[in-house]
């Protein structure tokens, strides 16, 4: 007999003979009748059981979380609340679950993320949660397509290196068999190898790692980040692949999720491109003049950046950002080399994504590393590329479970984190 899922249920006519594969979710005995709360990865159905005419297996015995198989007759008038209704002939016990269960998946018990973290996978079970990560692959996809339809090819690259991308302290140390390495910060150099290389247009999505000692809800360890790099290009043209890139994604999520996700309390609106850009000066001054004192070349602390949220109600860049707070192949503002030709998406005071116009010169390039304390030979086989005819190019690198954070209103990036990595947690 065909396997069904719950989703597929509306279109059959009554009557109809399926079976269903997935977990019950709860029991309900009454005098004459038993009713199985049913659940697969699409839906939830009611298998409906008279007393007296069921011969299968002792039903009250059958532990909640067990994994089942359930054959019966499709009721297309049912009158269940819950679900379609299915009367059922056979229950087929796949895999039982232990008792009582360490995390609750279908009562109304608000567990702490702590505990649904040690528990994750039944808590990935609770719809609401994974619906989380339906619509996040969504989000991706909107974006795979959007870089795919302009030309990006997409590529790997390592995450065991030899050298820090951004320089700093904030790496994890590996030891590869007799040499101390490291885990890529980002693929940002080998990006750039690339557009020497002659690939035009690359993009990337894989783990990236920073060792900092952040304990807040907007950071991890270990992240899933977005890279482009494209060449013959500047900043500008960057932005402009980013906002559409995001919105892509979003329209994606909303028009194949848009329902599902409003039952969960989700709702989501597609931007308006192109998004509000106002230069690092420009947002010192509004925020000064809103009582806070901030120093040339110091960042915004949270508190600074809802002030200059406030004045935009979705996404936004800020540009022209000093060059001391920019990693080394960062490209000078031609006009002013205090500042840079780069940028940060952000919406209200949630930081999304960094990316600038590079450094195509190698003597420039060279430069800018003895400005950030760091060694030319260190980094030899990236600056090669440089040497015979690197073209200008520009990227950026977006984290993508903010992204999702941000666009689904969670409270904690954990939430959009199927195992987060943070300074406590590396298992499960």
């Amino acid at each position: 007999m065909e396997k069904h899922t719950v989703s597929q249920l509306k279109a059959l006519t009554s009557d109809t003979e399926v079976t269903l594969q997935g977990w019950i979710q709860d029991i309900r005995v009454m005098k004459n009748i038993i009713f199985l709360v049913f659940r697969d990865h699409t839906g939830i159905a009611q298998l409906t059981v008279k007393r007296d005419s069921w011969k299968g297996i002792n039903l009250e015995s059958v532990s909640r979380e067990s994994a089942v198989s359930a054959t019966g007759t499709f009721l297309a008038k049912g009158v269940s609340k819950i679900g379609p209704e299915i009367l059922l002939k056979v229950l087929t016990v796949l895999n039982p679950s232990r008792s009582p269960l360490p995390l609750a998946v279908s009562d109304p018990v608000n567990s702490d993320i702590e505990t649904r973290l040690n528990h994750r996978f039944l808590d990935l079970r609770k719809r609401e949660v994974n619906v989380v990560f339906q619509a996040q692959s969504k989000l991706l996809w909107g974006i795979r397509k959007f870089l795919s339809d302009n030309g990006f090819v997409e590529v790997h690259t390592p995450k065991v290196v030899a050298a820090a991308t951004e320089g700093g302290a904030d790496l994890f140390r590996v030891q590869y068999f007799e040499k101390e390495t490291y885990l890529n910060q980002s693929p940002q150099l080998y990006k750039e190898i690339l557009i020497s290389a002659g690939l035009n247009r690359v993009f990337e999505v894989g783990p990236a790692f920073r060792a900092e000692k952040h304990n807040t809800v907007r950071h991890l360890n270990e992240f899933t980040s977005v890279d482009i790099e494209m060449a013959f290009s500047d900043h500008n043209d960057a932005m402009r692949m980013l906002e559409g890139s995001v919105r892509s994604g979003i329209s994606e999520v909303s028009s194949s999720m848009g329902k599902e996700l409003a039952e969960t309390g989700h709702n989501i609106l597609i931007p308006e491109i192109p998004f509000p850009r106002i230069t690092y000066e420009e947002s010192v001054k509004y925020i000064e003049g809103h009582g806070e004192k901030i120093n040339f070349g110091d960042d915004f602390s949270p508190e600074q950046l809802k002030i200059l949220g406030n004045q935009f109600h979705d996404f936004y860049f800020i540009t022209k950002w000093p060059a001391v707070l920019r990693p080394f192949y960062t490209m000078p503002d031609p006009a002013n080399s205090e500042f840079t030709n780069s940028f940060d998406l952000q919406y209200q005071e949630k930081e999304i994504t960094s990316g600038a116009q590079r450094v195509h010169d190698p003597q420039m390039l060279v430069e800018r590393f003895h400005s950030k304390g760091l060694r030319e030979e260190d980094f030899s086989f990236y600056l090669e590329s440089f040497m015979y005819g690197m073209p200008p190019h520009a990227g950026w690198g977006l984290g993508l479970e903010r992204l999702c954070m941000i666009l689904l209103d969670l409270p904690n990036i954990r939430e959009a984190t199927l195992f987060p990595r943070d300074r406590n947690r590396i298992s499960p």
